[in-house]
Order: structure tokens, then sequence, then C-alpha cells
């Protein structure tokens, strides 16, 4: 049994909770432990990981949360450094399973729910993989 770390942005509260739930359902059917952590937005999620990493209680990672398409510029900025952030932990040898999701509106994140199992499912592979190349 691993022990999860879930980092979770909380800008959608709602969002947040339906994706902090599916994360959960598939990492007790896996029979992990975990601990969910909030942030604030999306960009505090690779930054929380990065810490939490440090401290050696975790084997994996799942970053959740949304980023929802505005009038303005933000929403590459925030998409595409969470992104960066959390692939550039990943390169240094972090499980991580990415299921920020970023969308034109809120009806596409409701759709997108199901991703945040795919993202426990993807860190849980990644964390196999370090194990069995011993690293």
């Amino acid at each position: 049994m691993a022990r999860v770390g879930v980092v979770v942005a909380g800008f959608y509260r709602h969002i947040r909770d339906a994706q902090v739930a599916a994360a959960i359902r598939r990492l007790e059917e896996a029979g992990h432990a975990f601990e969910v952590e909030d942030v604030p937005g999306a960009l505090e999620v690779p930054p929380a990981i990065a810490l939490l990493d440090r401290t050696g209680r975790f084997e994996a990672f799942v970053a959740l949360g949304c980023v929802i398409r505005g009038e303005t510029f933000h929403f590459e900025v925030v998409a595409g450094e969470s992104a960066r952030g959390l692939m550039a932990l990943a390169l240094d040898g972090v499980a991580i399973g990415n299921g920020i999701l970023t969308v034109d509106h809120e009806a596409q994140a409701l759709a997108r729910i199901g991703k945040a199992a795919e993202a426990v499912d993807a860190a849980l592979a990644l964390m196999a993989l370090k194990a069995r190349l011993s690293l």
C-alpha cells in the first residue's frame, strides 16, 4: 500500500469536491492511503507538490483543479504554467497524475470529472514504473 498526496486547487468549490470524490473512490478501490491538501488555485498545485515531496511521506501525487477560460490572457498563463510546473517535477522523477482540467466553460469541466480517476491511474502507473526501476 502506497501513500498518495492529492493536491487540489479549490477555486471552483463544486468542481473541486467532485474531483476529490472521484479520486478518493479510485484510490480506495486500489487500496492506497492518501492525504488531500487544498491550495487556492492551479498555480499553487506544483509548488505544493514540490513541498510535500520533500517530506518523503508520499510515493505519488495527483494534481486536481480546474481552469476555465475567461476573457483575458490569464487562462493561458495559469493553464500553461501549472502544466509546466507539474511536468518539471515529473521529469525530476516525481510520480504525478495531472488531473487539472483546462476548459472553455463549466459544463465541460463537469463532463470531465472522471478525469480525476484517470489522473490517479496515471500517478499509480508512474509510481509502479519508478519502483520497478528502483529509482
